[in-house]
């Protein structure tokens, strides 16, 4: 997770990188993350608008959750598949296209190594999702190798200067990362991005905008995110009694550091990166 502000692009050396991806995949499996992410809708919805969507177009949504790019494309009429490595999540996102009649493929798919051919999809999304993925030029290479020429790239990846770049960088205070892996909010910045995909784009463009966290209290954010989004689940489940309540207070000041709500609710605005890739 990120470790600094200014986030450096560290060489991987000897990490064991499925050793990570087994304790990210746990770390994900955990809680509820559905509870957040069903708030993050507005995302896909722009990143959907951002890509011009067509009707008709072959969309994958990779590292989807539960759905949020998937059900914005979903309701443009294109035929979208919908994957993810934590299959209760799938089951969330299932439920939720039902509910709307919406027609999506769900598969169980890892983002470093999916199971499609070269060139299938029109398009190829991702919001907060791929960003976490332990081996990132993997990742990139995946998404660029299932997409189309002349097909486009969309993604959405919180900043490391961002509220939730900030909240990583907090978690990792009390759990560092393993020395070496690369921290998610490199995707979040545009010098990686540029260098993941630039050789295989014939453009990028890349624009900072905010997602905004409305919560009854900062400490109804934090029971929610300490109950149900895994990474910090895990990390207060990790800790002592002492570390947890210290974790919790430098939660608690980063949000006041940042919300501009002065009713007692929360409303902090969390900066990340949408990024349309077009494929050469």
């Amino acid at each position: 997770m990120a470790t600094s502000t200014a986030v450096k692009n560290e060489q991987p050396g000897q990490i064991d990188l499925s050793a990570v991806k087994t304790k990210q995949h746990g770390a994900w499996s955990s809680g509820d993350y559905a509870v957040v992410g069903t708030t993050l809708q507005i995302v896909g919805e722009e990143l959907c608008e951002a890509l011009d969507l067509r009707a008709g177009q072959k969309v994958l949504d990779v590292a989807a959750g539960n759905g949020n790019a998937t059900l914005a494309a979903a309701r443009r009429w294109c035929e979208v598949i919908s994957t993810d490595y934590v299959p209760s999540l799938l089951e969330r996102g299932r439920a939720r296209a039902a509910a709307e009649g919406l027609s999506v493929q769900f598969k169980e798919a890892d983002a470093e190594a999916l199971d499609f051919g070269d060139a299938t999809f029109d398009v190829v999304l991702s919001t907060f999702g791929v960003m976490f993925t332990p081996d990132q030029d993997r990742a990139a290479s995946e998404l660029l190798r299932v997409c189309k020429s002349g097909g486009k790239i969309g993604l959405t990846n919180w900043t490391p200067e961002g509220f939730i770049g900030q909240l990583f960088k907090t978690l990792g205070k009390y759990l560092p990362p393993p020395a070496g892996a690369k921290s998610p909010a490199l995707w979040g910045t545009q010098a990686r991005i540029t260098e993941m995909f630039g050789t295989s784009a014939a453009s990028i463009k890349a624009e900072k905008r905010h997602f905004t966290f409305r919560y009854r209290s900062p400490m109804h954010f934090l029971d929610v995110f300490r109950n149900y989004y895994g990474p910090t689940l895990k990390a207060f489940a990790a800790l002592d009694e002492t570390n947890q309540r210290r974790l919790a207070d430098d939660i608690l000041k980063l949000i006041a550091s940042m919300n501009r709500a002065e009713d007692g609710t929360m409303v902090l605005a969390s900066e990340y990166l949408e990024i349309v890739i077009t494929k050469r």
